[in-house]
């Protein structure tokens, strides 16, 4: 009985650890349930995705057409590449409040050139797209260099720039520009349009950048921690200089396919782009805390928006109604990072 007694008393010791635990607390979330909320939060803009075509796509058989599908990429293309521009500073733990206002001053400048100064078009569209990577370069360098803040000083340079649109368009409207100027923007290869193209360039350009190579690892480790970047050796004030040139131009490529696509450049164009431009990435998972965000995830969310508008439309909603849904949106997309955010520093 002796020998049997110490088993026995080990076993009762060996119960009581392995219950401690439910003890103390509720019962551990298994590990994996864990890990697939994070991959459902991370890709959460294409659940939405694929449940509002289908709601659109019953409520209007329209939406299905080829001629919506191919309005939709038209319309993301210029979204999509503000959406990129907006990601770059983001991605540093910065951002940038003049994109809008640089597309619509960039593709003005452009149609100047051609216009009135009679250049060749595609110089008048390499001067435009110049000005604005210029913009952008200015940017990063006062906030880098000057230590301004970033919201205030791409706030400030959007006014400027909206003023400046007023000031050297006189309020007209341009709509002469030569054939060769909007040819990109019109043209066509076996019936679908050529203009989304250049967003498909851009976004395999952005996806190798950021992933394939030194310099795209060292914008993700100045956004996740700038201090230790910098004690890296890593040159944080010229990733975030490069972070901001790179969206000017990217803002200057959208405002010239904006002016070729449309035919005109308006003494307000580019207004309404701006918050969309921030929402889609941010819906796609790119943080607004920085050093987090990939490439699939904003052509979601661009799709995402784009869809919204383009199906609210076609089901007759009100013009009004979509700003809201919009706004909606936003919050949301906010609201999913910050749990994000928390889950990623918890684990």
């Amino acid at each position: 009985m002796p020998q049997q007694a110490v088993p026995q008393q080990a076993g009762r010791q060996q119960v009581s650890r392995a219950a401690a635990p439910g003890a103390r607390g509720a019962p551990a979330r298994p590990p994996g349930s864990a890990a697939i909320l994070r991959w459902m939060l991370e890709n959460v803009v294409w659940f939405w995705l694929v449940g509002l075509a289908i709601i659109f796509g019953v409520l209007n058989s329209f939406f299905f057409s080829i001629a919506n599908l191919q309005n939709i990429l038209i319309q993301a293309t210029v979204l999509g590449l503000l959406a990129l521009a907006v990601s770059m500073p983001l991605l540093v733990a910065e951002i940038d409040l003049s994109i809008a206002a640089n597309l619509g001053f960039s593709s003005e400048v452009g149609a100047i050139l051609v216009t009135s100064a009679h250049l060749p078009w595609w110089l008048g569209m390499l001067g435009g797209v110049g000005v604005g990577t210029v913009i952008g370069l200015f940017n990063g360098i006062c906030i880098t260099r000057l230590r301004m803040v970033s919201l205030i000083e791409t706030l400030a340079m959007m006014i400027i720039l909206q003023g400046a649109l007023l000031a050297i368009s006189r309020g007209k409207t341009i709509t002469d520009m030569p054939d060769g100027y909007n040819w990109i923007g019109q043209e066509s290869v076996f019936n679908w349009p050529l203009m989304p193209v250049i967003f498909l360039i851009a976004l395999i350009g952005a996806a190798v950048f950021l992933r394939r190579t030194v310099l795209g690892r060292s914008v993700y480790a100045v956004g996740g921690n700038a201090v230790a970047a910098a004690t890296a050796g890593i040159r944080v004030d010229r990733i975030k200089i490069l972070a901001f040139t790179a969206s000017g131009f990217l803002a200057a490529i959208a405002g010239y396919l904006l002016a070729a696509w449309q035919m005109a450049i308006t003494s307000n164009q580019g207004n309404g782009f701006l918050l969309y431009a921030i929402a889609a990435p941010i819906i796609g998972g790119v943080s607004v805390f920085g050093g987090r965000g990939h490439v699939p995830g904003i052509l979601g969310g661009v799709l995402l928006l784009t869809v919204i508008h383009v199906g609210l439309s076609i089901v007759n909603v009100p013009s009004f109604y979509v700003d809201m849904i919009g706004g909606l949106a936003i919050f949301v997309a906010v609201a999913i990072d910050a749990v994000r955010v928390r889950m990623s520093s918890t684990r």
